[in-house]
């Protein structure tokens, strides 16, 4: 049975009038502070030469990825909450582009973390030749790997769902992604779930893997190595690394395991809004926070007459 409806329902979240406010205030606050500290952190690492090292560039990729994935996001809930279920309409092309950019922004924050932890474990590991192995043009490589597997992984995800015909036209998601779109199939989806496994499985064990594997490295290094500086350097640098992973990590499992539980639908839907804002809110000040040099360069801004005090 054919339908390929072009124009789609988002069910949204099931909210009060009482609380339709509060939730479109705090969403609207909370995306503004995701792109002023993450653009404004970008444009501080570019414009101040004391920042160009390898540790603020790879950031950039992370608050890149925060404002691209919030900016396709946020916004459109916003408006949703404003109108009711029956007007919530999306075009069909519309919503695939929604749902590429959710998964892009997902595997994004794992890859991107990846090259960031590659980068730790080469500074604390083999500091004297940091600077000949993380040059510029291993940045570059790093940051093209980064956002070129997540694109091939997400565009055959994606691919795969595209091909299929639709019968239905309701998203029962407060906006697009790969699932909610191949659920409006009347086909078998197999091989969808079959990849979407496959890919989640390869990404976080990957992903996890590289995490564990170069901590141990660097725990090896600062257990051998008896300078307090460097284990001093090592235990700020990657105490933030780790935190930024973790944030990441629990607000994606607390989002798949509430896909198991379809009677708390609604606060899968609310934790899937959360998992693109928190992080988003959260990296830039954890980051900025924990890296003495971000805070020197933003202290000379609003506070130069203490220059002197540096």
């Amino acid at each position: 049975r054919r339908f390929n409806s072009l124009t789609l329902q988002l069910e949204g979240l099931k909210i009060t009038k009482t609380n339709k406010y509060p939730i479109f205030i705090f969403l609207l606050l909370s995306y503004m502070f995701i792109l002023i500290a993450n653009v404004g952190i970008v444009i501080l690492i570019w414009k101040e030469r004391s920042l160009h090292q390898p540790m603020y560039l790879l950031f950039c990729n992370l608050s890149i990825n925060d404002v691209m994935g919030n900016s396709l996001l946020v916004p459109r809930v916003l408006a949703d909450i404003l109108v009711p279920p029956s007007e919530r309409l999306i075009h069909y092309y519309e919503c695939v582009m929604q749902a590429f950019t959710t998964h892009m922004f997902s595997t994004n924050a794992h890859t991107v973390l990846m090259i960031m932890a590659f980068d730790r474990y080469v500074a604390i590991c083999n500091p004297l030749r940091y600077s000949i192995i993380m040059n510029d043009k291993m940045v570059l490589k790093l940051t093209v790997s980064a956002w070129g597997v997540a694109f091939v992984l997400v565009g055959i995800l994606l691919g795969l769902t595209i091909r299929l015909n639709r019968c239905r036209t309701l998203i029962t998601n407060p906006y697009c992604d790969n699932a909610s779109l191949f659920k409006l199939s009347c086909e078998s989806v197999f091989i969808n779930n079959v990849y979407g496994l496959t890919f989640t499985v390869v990404l976080l064990s990957s992903s996890i893997g590289s995490i564990i594997l170069t901590y141990f490295k660097i725990a090896a290094a600062c257990l051998t190595n008896k300078s307090n500086s460097l284990n001093n350097k090592a235990l700020k640098t990657c105490s933030t690394h780790l935190c930024l992973y973790l944030i990441m990590l629990v607000s994606g499992m607390i989002l798949i395991t509430l896909h198991r539980f379809p009677q708390y639908a609604e606060y899968r839907k609310i934790s899937a809004i959360l998992f693109n804002v928190v992080p988003g809110s959260l990296n830039p000040v954890i980051y900025g926070l924990q890296s003495k040099e971000i805070y020197k360069s933003l202290s000379n801004i609003f506070h130069p007459k203490r220059i002197m005090l540096f």
